[in-house]
């Protein structure tokens, strides 16, 4: 039995809940998932259950802790999908399943604001475009659309909150109904200049009178929890972010500047520009975190489809077993022979922001085999990491000496070497690939004065260019055409 104490991280994401128990070095203890249903009422539309995902994160606690003392817990952190909405009332009871991050049902809502002009305002508010993939708009349409939760809005009853302020709600028992800045920074609700909620946003998505989550900094004790009674006493809730912003964080992104992409469902590149504010065409934005009193601003994009791009592949297309069967496929052949897949099965995220963009696979002749598809297919991502990349870059006046990588497709060396050739700078992997988990570990180890975050080291494995620029350039132009296909729906 391990003798010690302990920060457990429950890190939320878009397929399930994972578990991390750290020591007090950040070593890791053990670890547990527990995935979630995914459900798609209508096309574009993804929604979760959160009964369900409060249900699994408790199972998924319950076994790291099954072996080690579960009176040596220090703190609970958390780190989540964002962008994601859950709907309560008072009780606690949901009123609808959780509206996710990658549905599209609010795109007519945000049609209609831009319509009417508000594009600019919100923009200057938020740091965000007026965009479903957003939160203002999953919350309208609810509101719009479902009558229990229109009701408990005209009883003053109805509780929204992404979804570190549903598992804080659920930790504390109804107790604490809260939100770190760095998740209400993706809401469109939250005045980044301000750094409060805006009343004038409310007005314009038409939902005033919601009741929203008090704003924390990421680095506060926001509760205590006795996780549903797994633990022996209540410990408390320390350390808030969502699942990006943690994930820079991790990967010890603290200087101007600092890059790093997380490769999961989708992948979030994220640009620490301290301070300032830059104006971003291609991307947008965000509150990164909000800790002993200053604000760390970032520049952000998120492609919609990236593993979700390869699970496609498997799950439904059948072209493969596994996903290692994916890459084994894409080595197999020599290049991808002028095959492009553009993954734009909910439309184009940043920097194209193209909403009725759809998947495609182009440039195929009768020599075409699953092996082109698959190496296709794992090439897209790396392709719409360079757009982003690139984009977001030249826009904050930053030139990064290196991507900084960590989620689940770091572990495709095929991919890592791609995205170093297409980029033209180093990639350098983090051997511990739940970034955000570790970040927000590392954040209440430093609140506790267990470690000085600038001292902690990281290994890496480091991937570095070594594509010609002539094929480089040829890769990249044909790429840029099959985007253009998508887009124009040639």
């Amino acid at each position: 039995m391990v003798d010690s104490s302990f920060i457990l991280s429950i890190d939320q994401s878009t397929v399930g809940t994972k578990v991390f128990l750290f020591d007090t070095n950040l070593s890791l203890v053990a670890k547990a998932t527990k995935n979630h249903k995914q459900y798609y009422p209508m096309p574009g539309w993804v929604e979760h259950d959160p009964r369900e995902i409060v249900k699994r994160m408790y199972e998924a606690c319950r076994e790291v802790l099954h072996n080690v003392p579960k009176d040596n817990v220090l703190a609970v952190s958390i780190t989540n999908q964002r962008e994601t909405v859950v709907v309560w009332d008072g009780s606690g009871k949901p009123l609808y399943n959780a509206v996710v991050w990658q549905c599209q049902r609010g795109k007519e809502i945000c049609e209609s604001l831009k319509n009417r002009g508000y594009d600019g305002i919100v923009r200057d508010k938020t740091g965000l475009l007026i965009d479903p993939y957003f939160s203002a708009s999953k919350i309208t349409w609810l509101v719009k659309n479902v009558k229990e939760v229109k009701e408990k809005l005209v009883e003053g009853d109805l509780y929204v909150g992404t979804i570190d302020s549903w598992l804080v709600w659920n930790l504390t028992k109804g107790k604490v109904h809260a939100s770190d800045y760095s998740n209400a920074s993706r809401t469109l609700l939250l005045n980044i200049n301000t750094l409060k909620w805006d009343e004038e946003l409310l007005d314009i998505f038409e939902i005033s009178g919601i009741r929203l989550p008090a704003l924390v900094d990421s680095d506060s004790v926001v509760g205590y929890t006795n996780l549903d009674g797994i633990l022996p006493h209540a410990v408390p809730i320390l350390g808030i972010m969502g699942d990006s912003s943690a994930a820079l964080y991790g990967q010890l992104g603290f200087e101007l500047g600092d890059t790093k992409a997380t490769y999961g469902t989708g992948t979030s590149i994220m640009i620490n520009v301290k301070d300032t504010k830059p104006r971003l065409k291609s991307g947008v934005l965000s509150v990164g975190w909000f800790q002993e009193g200053e604000v760390d601003f970032v520049a952000e994009g998120n492609i919609h489809s990236s593993g979700d791009t390869i699970k496609w592949l498997v799950e439904q297309m059948g072209l493969a077993s596994s996903v290692e069967e994916i890459e084994r496929l894409a080595v197999s052949v020599e290049d991808n022979d002028g095959i492009y897949l553009v993954p734009a099965f909910a439309g184009l995220g940043a920097p194209y922001w193209e909403n009725d963009a759809r998947a495609l696979i182009c440039g195929m002749s009768r020599r075409t085999n699953k092996s082109h598809i698959a190496r296709a297919a794992i090439e897209s991502i790396a392709y719409q990491v360079y757009d982003l990349f690139t984009a977001l870059c030249e826009e904050a006046g930053v030139t990064p000496r290196e991507l900084r990588a960590d989620g689940g497709a770091t572990k495709n060396t095929f991919l890592m070497q791609f995205q170093s050739d297409i980029l033209n700078v180093p990639v350098a992997v983090n051997k511990f690939e739940d970034c955000s988990a570790l970040g927000v570990a590392l954040l209440a180890a430093k609140k506790m004065s267990l470690i000085d975050p600038r001292n902690f080291e990281a290994e890496r494995v480091y991937y570095y260019p070594r594509m010609n620029e002539v094929d480089r350039e040829k890769c990249i132009k044909g790429w840029k055409g099959a985007v253009q296909r998508a887009i124009l729906k040639v």
